[in-house]
């Protein structure tokens, strides 16, 4: 948005990037970042939905600081040790006035003068006990943006159905995915060889699990399609395991003798599973 202008509520701290979103929030001189990739979550729509939430979640649980507590901090040009305290100079130099100022509102300015023609050298002093009168008026969080308060005041909805989870690395199709479905690929072990098509997922603490499907046996078309289905049974296996069922997995890879089940550091050396007949 144009300088002076607040972003609208909806994308307050999140910033569009040509991948997705970007989260960015300063508090207390601490940066809260955090990114959100369409391709993570699925598309442009999910990764925004995600960074919402974690935006909102930031700001109901790290508020800014109250506004006196802000008002009270020193300015780097400050020379009277105290915020909000200034003098008034002549122009030969002496200090004609002290001046205790405070902001409170847009229409709202308090500021009260000093003159030392007038109490001597007490204005200073008594310009310093005026500021702090004027700060008990000051109450409230410092306002950072529009949508602040009505984040915080604003009770947490529950995540629904419409909240994609954030996809592995393996559920990410990449650019030179030959399939067109994440953790499908065509292997060939040598020239000349009519390859096979691969199924590989891969589960956090569990290794990975893959299936090969071979084209001499069944065919391009057909082995491609059989990788695909395969594919789709790892996933929901997966998110069987994640959800707390994970021995399900377990029994469900016991069943199936095809299925080789590989550390995860022998993921690997997947592609050099032996096609399936």
């Amino acid at each position: 948005m144009p300088k002076g202008i607040p972003n609208p509520a909806a994308m307050y701290g999140i910033y569009p990037r040509t991948w997705g979103f970007e989260v960015s929030i300063v508090r207390n001189g601490n940066r809260y970042f955090k990114q959100f990739g369409r391709a993570s979550y699925g598309s442009q729509e999910q990764a925004l939905l995600q960074a919402q939430d974690w935006r909102d979640g930031i700001v109901r649980s790290v508020p800014p600081v109250p506004r006196r507590t802000r008002a009270e901090k020193l300015r780097v040009n400050n020379t009277t040790g105290v915020s909000g305290v200034f003098a008034q100079v002549a122009s030969d130099g002496k200090v004609r006035a002290w001046v205790a100022k405070t902001y409170l509102g847009q229409e709202e300015i308090l500021r009260t003068d000093f003159a030392v023609n007038t109490v001597g050298d007490a204005a200073q002093a008594l310009a310093i006990e005026e500021r702090q009168r004027q700060l008990e008026r000051m109450a409230g969080l410092a306002r950072l943006h529009p949508a602040e308060e009505m984040i915080r005041t604003t009770p947490a909805l529950p995540l629904d159905d419409l909240r994609s989870p954030k996809r592995s690395k393996s559920e990410i199709k990449r650019s030179t995915n030959s399939s067109g479905v994440s953790g499908v690929h065509f292997k060939s072990p040598n020239v000349g060889h009519p390859g096979y098509w691969l199924a590989i997922t891969y589960t956090s603490g569990k290794g990975s699990v893959s299936k090969a499907f071979s084209i001499k046996e069944h065919g391009a078309e057909q082995a491609k399609q059989m990788a695909i289905a395969e594919r789709e049974r790892q996933l929901e296996q997966k998110l069987l395991y994640i959800s707390g069922t994970g021995n399900a997995l377990t029994i469900a890879f016991r069943k199936d003798p095809e299925r080789h089940v590989q550390g995860a550091g022998a993921a690997a050396a997947a592609p050099q599973a032996r096609p399936a007949h």
